[in-house]
């Protein structure tokens, strides 16, 4: 077996469980091992759905495979489980492949923002209906979260803490008690067996909006590091950024393994606030430098090299790509990334294509 997508052709960005149907049901058919009630696949089956086995399962996470293990037995408890880290540590990516190998479903989605309403949580009701009809079980409009209830499946709600702490605290009764209240129509939603919960919740918002101590309890929190190696990170770029030029059906480029390696080092050595070899202390600028964002940059170079150049990705079309990904502050971040140039790429063997490109970029 291979790793087929069998996703509709016009759908720009299928779900996970649509993507990956063939390798789901190649393991569904192999998998003897227990199952939770409500859940498609064991656990064991789940953190290889994850991770890989080297040969027809292609790995969706690259990482410590405690962590994945750790997630999933979570997920098989009555406490829901709360993915953070800094911007692009795979937070999203992750909770969207738990749910799609446990539930089949990854579309059960909360996104926080500032002005997630309490429906969004809960539910909310057709007007029209409403009036019509006054309180009836029609007019409800049932949230993400209380149709996973309803089907014993996984919800997903991200940047929880960038939520309105009030409407956050509407969690409580769900995740203990696993019910969810109607008080219009003398009703409670139970939850089926097979439902939880994952939250993703950012580093970088620490202080916007934080958890109660109520509502943390309710969750076990695992930690998604930032990838330990350069290879590591190296393997997870190339990965997703073969993965995109597929879904958006770029021209195949040959090899882009020099630039990614490029656009990684310059990341992490910025990232890190000094070179690979130890030698020289860098300022950091004020961005994230995520792995998330050097796939964009490399996404784009490939778009470039495919469509204005020879098909071969090259020092110019990614320099500018890291530019914009470093210098978000144009003074301060302009500063470092000049500093950058002039110290480290200059000198570095093998680099004056980048330090021209990327001085041609300025």
């Amino acid at each position: 077996m291979t790793a087929t997508i069998d996703a509709t052709p016009t759908v720009l960005r299928p779900h996970a469980e649509q993507l990956y149907a063939a390798e789901l049901e190649a393991l569904a058919a192999a998998d003897d091992l227990p199952r939770p009630p409500g859940w498609r696949l064991s656990p064991q089956a789940v953190v290889t759905y994850l991770l890989g086995d080297g040969k027809d399962i292609s790995a969706k996470y690259i990482g410590p495979r405690r962590l994945m293990e750790v997630a999933v037995a979570t997920l098989a408890t009555d406490r829901a489980l709360l993915l953070l880290g800094v911007p692009g540590t795979a937070k999203t990516w992750v909770s969207e492949h738990l749910a799609a190998a446990i539930s089949g479903d990854s579309t059960l989605l909360v996104q926080g923002t500032a002005g997630t309403p309490e429906e969004a949580m809960r539910y909310g009701w057709n007007y029209a209906r409403l009036l019509a009809e006054g309180p009836t079980a029609g007019a409800v409009v049932a949230s993400p979260v209380m149709r996973a209830m309803r089907t014993g499946a996984i919800a997903r709600i991200e940047e929880l803490t960038r939520v309105p702490s009030d409407v956050q605290d509407t969690l409580l009764t769900i995740l203990s008690e696993k019910t969810l209240p109607v008080p219009e129509l003398g009703e409670e939603v139970q939850a089926v067996k097979g439902f939880n919960v994952i939250a993703t919740a950012n580093d970088r918002d620490r202080g916007v909006n934080e958890l109660s101590s109520a509502l943390r309890r309710r969750f076990n929190t695992v930690v998604l590091p930032v990838p330990g190696t350069v290879e590591e990170e190296v393997e997870i770029v190339a990965q997703r950024v073969a993965s995109l030029g597929r879904a958006l059906e770029l021209p195949e480029v040959p090899d882009a393994i020099t630039e990614i390696r490029r656009v990684v080092t310059v990341f992490r050595e910025l990232r890190e606030g000094l070179t690979a070899d130890g030698r020289t202390k860098l300022k950091s600028p004020s961005g994230t430098l995520s792995t998330a964002e050097a796939i964009s940059v490399m996404t784009s170079g490939m778009a470039l090299a495919s469509h204005f150049g020879d098909g071969t990705v090259r020092a110019a079309d990614v320099a500018a790509g890291i530019r914009g990904a470093v210098v978000r502050d144009s003074v301060s971040d302009a500063v470092v990334w000049r500093e950058y140039l002039e110290t480290v790429a200059r000198e570095r063997d093998g680099w004056k294509d980048f330090y021209r490109a990327a001085r041609d970029a300025e």
